[in-house]
């Protein structure tokens, strides 16, 4: 890998990231669909991973406090299941399949009856909805969208969705490591250096939430969330 294409990579992390933190969503879809286009799938898929955990673990760190504990153990279930199943084939998407299922993903949620509510502290809702996101991390690198309407049927408010989706994120995205840095037959490797550029990169980019005071005592962020978070209570 170029020098030069080392460098492109490391703006385009730090600014998906911030897009990730600002909005809660789509920095991790770009990003991967970028690194498919540029390097083998087992390698963009290890590339992706370290970054998405580097930005989803320090922003669960930033929203420690209101991580709801339940949910995140409910869906680790699913997505062991899901790393069981798929540890037994040794599966590998072809890269076109990968991408093509990448342009579909976004559009996965609205095929999600009206009338369901998922429930994020039941366990089996919450293991199945692990199962399938896992499955379709393994396939295209992400599940963002489809895990939001996991958490959006559920009594959680702004922040407590953000840091929620971030510890369960930060889950899946070690489990994909694993994967496709261990079990599968090629294996991909990563330069160390690559990989610290991408931590480094992503907590650049992860945007820290500033709060200030609020005439009901609560504390709300002073960044503008996206038309999906504006409609939770804080």
């Amino acid at each position: 890998m170029t020098p030069l294409l080392i460098a492109a990579l490391g703006l385009l992390m730090v600014a998906t990231a911030f897009l990730s933190g600002l909005f809660g969503m789509a920095g991790g879809l770009i990003l991967i669909g970028v690194l498919l286009t540029v390097l083998p799938l087992p390698s963009a898929m290890v590339l992706h991973a370290i970054t998405q955990m580097a930005s989803n673990g320090w922003r669960a760190f930033l929203w420690r406090a209101h991580i709801r504990w339940k949910p995140v153990f409910i869906y680790l279930i699913g997505a062991a299941l899901a790393l069981g199943a798929w540890s037994i084939t040794r599966y590998v998407p072809e890269k076109p399949i990968a991408l093509l299922l990448l342009g579909v993903t976004p559009f996965m949620a609205r095929l999600t009856p009206k009338g369901l509510k998922p429930n994020p502290e039941s366990v089996a809702q919450g293991s199945f909805y692990g199962f399938i996101c896992m499955g379709l991390m393994l396939m295209t690198g992400v599940s963002g969208p489809l895990m939001d309407t996991f958490f959006l049927g559920g009594n959680f408010g702004r922040r407590e969705v953000v840091a929620t989706k971030a510890a369960c994120q930060l889950a899946s995205h070690f489990v994909k490591l694993v994967y496709f840095g261990g079990i599968i037959d090629q294996a991909a490797t990563l330069d160390p250096v690559l990989a610290l550029i991408a931590v480094a990169a992503s907590m650049t980019g992860t945007v820290p939430v500033r709060m200030r005071p609020a005439p009901s005592t609560l504390l709300r962020p002073t960044w503008a969330p996206s038309a999906t978070m504006q409609r939770l209570p804080m």
